[in-house]
């Protein structure tokens, strides 16, 4: 058998098994609710969504005032981008991140304190 009859049963066989691990895996996280986190970006926002969010006395305030609603940080910690180049990282107990998203079609940051045991949200700028 030639070089190219095996490699094409190769890649026909390969995208075989793509198709059923892709169809396998989505059957698997629409039943468990299980989610597959690989990226940086992603993997940090989970992490942050996973502990209880305390807010600041400064986002206290906008939450009392209506100028913005837990709902809009919760799209921040399921939507945003961290901007690592901005974020702290390199602090031992707690870490500051840079959260960039839309509020109210308006584009703000979002700056939270992600420790051990808590989240906590210091302040939320618009620009």
């Amino acid at each position: 058998m030639d070089f190219l009859k095996r490699l094409g049963f190769y890649l026909i066989g390969l995208s075989i098994g793509i198709v059923f691990l892709m169809v396998f895996f989505k059957k698997k996280s629409e039943e468990t609710g299980v989610s597959f986190c690989y990226l940086p970006n992603c993997r940090t926002l989970k992490d942050i969504r996973s502990k209880p969010l305390v807010y600041s006395e400064e986002v206290q305030e906008l939450l009392k005032n209506k100028t913005i609603d837990s709902l809009d940080i919760n799209t921040f910690l399921f939507e945003g981008d961290i901007d690592f180049g901005k974020s702290n990282t390199e602090t031992a107990p707690c870490k500051t991140y840079v959260i960039e998203g839309m509020v109210a079609e308006r584009e703000a940051t979002l700056y939270v304190r992600n420790c051990t045991a808590k989240a906590l949200v210091e302040r939320i700028s618009y620009e």
